[in-house]
């Protein structure tokens, strides 16, 4: 793979694909390569799985205001008619 597929693969992974990346992918996945394909596939995942990683390891707790403040915001919201 080159560097514009590994980064088309982090903009699918990321959901950032718009609809000139879509048919790029479609190129990809549509290829006589299979080997590109599984590459490509391949990145796709270990970039998910990565940022799945990333998101644990760096989660925090939200602030203990947070619950309180969007309770209140909601309650100050005019009903909407049905």
């Amino acid at each position: 793979m080159n560097e514009a597929q590994i980064d088309l693969a982090h903009t699918v992974a990321l959901g950032l694909i718009d609809d000139e990346d879509h048919h790029a992918i479609q190129t990809i996945i549509d290829t006589d390569d299979p080997t590109l394909c599984t590459e490509f596939l391949r990145e796709v995942r270990d970039t998910r799985g990565t940022l799945a990683l990333l998101a644990e390891l760096t989660a925090t707790a939200p602030p203990p205001t947070l619950r309180t403040g969007l309770l209140t915001a909601l309650a100050e919201e005019p009903p909407v008619a049905s």
